[in-house]
């Protein structure tokens, strides 16, 4: 075979994979998709550089990507080089004065500004902005209960509003927000650390976003979980509702997330497996589609 006909056989399969990809270009053109940043994606080195070639990616190709992120492992570790214990209750950090200075530190200090360098790798892109920047997040104590009575669990904050204004003008000046899930206190104020997954939601909403994405450390939701590893592919807000009273602590903040997403206009909600390399372009740009979508009731019959 000639080299020219060995090249076209190559860069055929390279073609179709382009093309595949067009409607679903052609659908996000514009549209601002949020993606929630955790989990093995945040520890792995290649999955941290994969992840970043995604959101320039979905940037380049004229959507609007607005990365939230938590930092649970890099706070535990900061927490144990401190000599503060880690403490969960409800499935949240117990988040004591000491420990919110290191939260605070290890979230915008480290966390974030490794995610804003390797974005800016691919050039002048990422802004980093915690909660606190414009009032992008405010927040009041947040108190679980927990057997019928409500539990003091330090600085962790239940979200009371969401100002856009910041995000919207970077994404405006053609750059990608990087948010940290720490919010100023509507009323006493110190600054609270909010549970990411919620953040991402909640921006979501506000925003107006077409979907958000939240990377775990698993394949999707699972139908029968621990009986069965059979992922449910798709489901409607009523549906995911259902469901939540069984779900593992672990998912309950993540499918929450999803549901206020979608009942609040997010067209559709994923949560994907941040494992897998390139999972965003997968979920986004394929028929295929990999990881659990939830979306409106209204929807249920829709091609998505």
């Amino acid at each position: 075979m000639s080299s020219g006909a060995t090249r076209k056989h190559t860069a055929l399969p390279k073609a179709q994979i382009l093309i595949e990809a067009l409607p679903w270009l052609v659908r996000h053109n514009g549209k601002t998709v949020v993606i929630k940043f955790g989990g093995n994606a945040m520890i792995d080195e290649d999955l941290k550089a994969a992840f970043a070639q995604d959101v320039v990616f979905l940037h380049h190709a004229g959507l609007k990507p607005v990365v939230v992120h938590g930092g649970g492992p890099q706070i535990s570790a900061a927490l144990d080089r401190h000599g503060i214990v880690s403490e969960f209750k409800a499935g949240l950090r117990v988040t004591t004065e000491d420990a919110m200075d290191v939260v605070r530190m290890v979230l915008a200090g480290q966390v974030q500004r490794e995610l804003v360098g390797l974005l800016n790798q691919h050039g002048p892109l990422a802004v980093g902005l915690t909660g606190e920047d414009a009032h992008t997040i405010t927040a009041t104590k947040h108190q679980p209960e927990i057997d019928g009575e409500l539990v003091d669990i330090g600085r962790v904050g239940e979200i009371t509003a969401i100002d856009t204004g910041a995000i919207e003008a970077l994404l405006a000046d053609g750059r990608i927000p990087v948010v940290s899930s720490i919010a100023r206190s509507q009323d006493d104020g110190h600054v609270y650390n909010v549970n990411a997954d919620t953040a991402a939601a909640a921006l979501a909403a506000a925003l107006d976003a077409e979907t958000l994405m939240v990377l775990t450390d698993v394949e999707g939701l699972y139908e029968d979980w621990p009986h069965s590893d059979e992922v449910i592919s798709r489901l409607t807000a009523t549906e995911l509702e259902r469901l939540l009273p069984d779900l593992s602590s672990g998912m309950v903040p993540k499918m929450e997330g999803c549901l206020h997403a979608v009942r609040n206009g997010v067209t559709t909600a994923r949560v994907i497996d941040g494992r897998v390399q390139h999972s965003i372009l997968l979920e986004i740009f394929t028929d295929e589609g990999i990881g659990t979508m939830v979306v409106p009731d209204e929807q249920e019959g829709d091609a998505v």
